[in-house]
């Protein structure tokens, strides 16, 4: 969207809920991922990333900026097909490169299998971007199952760990890891209370393993949003919380996906973040 529209408010998102997993097509409004007003300076000219999540929302919108900057982007997704097949043409749109992976990164031999592929069609991998997600609010805290604990956890920190460490194997002086986090994990919130501490754990392991593979000057930092506009918010969260989604913000509106990307430019691009690994950057409109 053009830079001089105003994004919609707090108080524009009406109550909807879609099925799970939900198309970002048929979300009202649609979020904003295609980085129309933002200017490329050729950061990533030459690099391969890995983006989990990349189907859709955040991750959508940040394999657009990669492929802007010159990158050739693979994405891992689980469900989506069409909004995956969505988030390559735009990606191809750009002059880059795109890979689609199926998979579940709950599976340690399917992330391990996501790096082979991604190396051996680009022939390298240099940013690998953690972003895949599941949630699923409860009013109650007592309502939460074993089953969704379990599923919250495995996808949302092991998944992260089976990245990196697969990836890791593969990366050398100058290569990348962003987690996304997110700002529940600093303040919490009562109806996604494993989710919240899923995001804990991943600040606390972006800050050790950036020690852990500082020695091999890789970098490891991660974004922290806010409330973002993202089709995991239809599909999961109470009508109640759609309606009037962000409003708790001081900019009294959720964020765009694009609005997001940069953030992860800065930490994917080496002449921007050379002398910052262990950071957590919140991007949250000010919660």
């Amino acid at each position: 969207m053009d830079n001089n529209e105003p994004r919609p408010m707090a108080n524009e998102i009406p109550a909807q809920q879609l099925p799970f997993p939900a198309s970002q097509s048929d979300m009202k409004p649609a979020p904003d991922s295609d980085l129309s007003q933002y200017r490329a300076a050729g950061k990533l000219r030459g690099k391969s990333a890995l983006i989990t999540g990349g189907d859709s929302g955040i991750g959508r919108a940040v394999a657009v900026a990669f492929a802007k900057e010159g990158a050739n982007v693979a994405i891992l997704f689980n469900e989506s097909n069409d909004d995956a097949a969505e988030t390559c043409r735009m990606v191809e749109s750009h002059g880059g490169r795109c890979l689609m992976i199926q998979a579940d990164v709950r599976s340690e031999e399917l992330c391990k299998d996501a790096v082979a592929k991604t190396v051996k069609a680009f022939g390298a991998l240099n940013i690998l971007v953690n972003n895949a997600a599941y949630q699923k609010a409860q009013e109650k805290f007592e309502d939460i199952t074993a089953e969704d604990f379990r599923r919250t956890f495995e996808t949302n920190i092991f998944g992260y760990f089976y990245m990196a460490q697969a990836a890791a194997k593969h990366m050398t002086e100058g290569d990348t890891i962003i987690n996304t986090g997110s700002i529940v994990g600093i303040v919490g919130i009562p109806i996604l209370v494993d989710y919240s501490a899923t995001k804990g754990a991943i600040h606390a392991f972006t800050k050790s393993l950036a020690q852990a593979l500082a020695p091999r000057k890789i970098r490891v930092n991660c974004v922290a949003p806010g409330p973002v506009w993202t089709p995991a918010i239809p599909a999961t969260m109470p009508v109640s919380e759609v309606k009037n989604f962000g409003h708790e913000v001081a900019m009294e509106r959720p964020g765009q996906p694009e609005e997001l990307a940069p953030a992860y430019v800065y930490f994917a691009s080496h002449g921007d973040s050379s002398f910052t690994t262990g950071a957590i950057l919140e991007v949250t409109g000010g919660k």
